[in-house]
């Protein structure tokens, strides 16, 4: 299938491509490295400020490695799943150690960096370094469901099926598969969208099975995640004292930001078995590594006041519940 509609897409592309930095032609490998891990689970309105805040601050893995892990942290933010900034800092430590202190080529490499699946790694490999390699991301794998199977979203999971149906369609030449690559991703997230795809401005609608048939709607809910007194909520709220700190967090200034303290035990025990907190002596608690690097305040941020007859979170010693 190789050829397939590409010279459509990529004229298409051409013409609408977004002017995103980590796609102009002075990004580095690194830069791809950066936007792709921000880009995981996360829109591109949300990811744009922090990714051109954060390649201003650490231009080069070495820069990163070189900063305490806790400044990682705070530098993620609010941009949600903060486990990635602990990998980013983790990766930025192994290219600097094994790779010389830039971004490996090849898949095995990139493979074997810290929070880099096979997606990020056929991502960085084909957008860095021009190579061929079939990239699948949910935008990817609803074109392709929507073109061949005339279903209006691809299963839940990753099928073997899939990867062989994009392998078949990249074109020969790597830099033109790579292009090929990041073009039918640009049409998914413009175009070919989740909930309101916009066929008439598909320039391979004549093609699509799923236009052809009528657009059939699959009855499958699509909905974004709630959040509003989730876990995720409580783990921000906890996670924005600790950041705003300039050193040891007392466990009163945990309690002032949400009133459950089963919740906040479990939401602060899930932060510590993470490795996005520490306990401290005393009860207290930072950002990894943070207590190395600030000076000792207990003081809570700005605006926070304790929330009456709200409980202590445990100490270190204590066993929290479900644990």
């Amino acid at each position: 299938m190789a050829g397939w509609h590409v010279p459509d897409i990529m004229s298409w592309y051409s013409v609408n491509a977004r002017d995103l930095p980590w796609r102009r032609p002075e990004a580095g490998a690194w830069a791809v490295l950066v936007s792709e891990i921000m880009l995981q689970q996360t829109p591109v309105s949300r990811v744009l400020p922090a990714y051109q805040a954060w390649v201003a601050r650490w231009p080069t893995p070495p820069s990163l490695a070189a900063a305490p892990v806790a400044d990682a942290v705070r530098q993620w933010n609010r941009l949600g799943y903060p486990r990635r900034a602990l990998r980013l800092h983790a990766a930025a430590q192994v290219i600097t150690q094994q790779h010389g202190g830039e971004v490996p080529s090849s898949i095995g490499d990139l493979r074997a960096l810290p929070g880099v699946g096979s997606y990020t790694a056929a991502a960085v490999a084909s957008f860095a370094f021009g190579q061929r390699h079939a990239v699948l991301d949910t935008n990817v794998r609803r074109v392709l469901a929507r073109l061949f199977r005339g279903e209006e979203h691809p299963p839940p999971s990753q099928s073997a099926a899939e990867v062989s149906l994009a392998e078949s369609l990249l074109p020969a030449e790597p830099a033109v598969a790579a292009r090929w690559s990041v073009a039918i991703m640009e049409l998914g997230a413009l175009v070919c969208t989740a909930a309101r795809p916009v066929c008439a401005e598909c320039p391979i609608a004549s093609a699509c099975s799923w236009y052809q048939a009528g657009s059939p709607r699959s009855g499958i809910p699509r909905r974004g995640q709630d959040y509003e007194g989730t876990d995720r909520q409580c783990r921000g709220r906890l996670l924005a004292v600790l950041r705003h700190a300039e050193g040891p967090v007392p466990a009163a200034a945990l309690d002032a930001v949400w009133p459950d303290p089963t919740q906040r035990a479990r939401a602060l025990a899930s932060l510590l078995a993470d490795g996005l907190a520490e306990t401290l002596p005393g009860g207290t608690y930072a950002l990894p590594g943070a207590a190395a690097t600030r000076p000792h305040a207990t003081a809570s941020p700005p605006g926070t006041a304790a929330a009456p007859g709200t409980a202590a979170l445990p100490s270190a010693t204590t066993t929290l519940p479900g644990h």
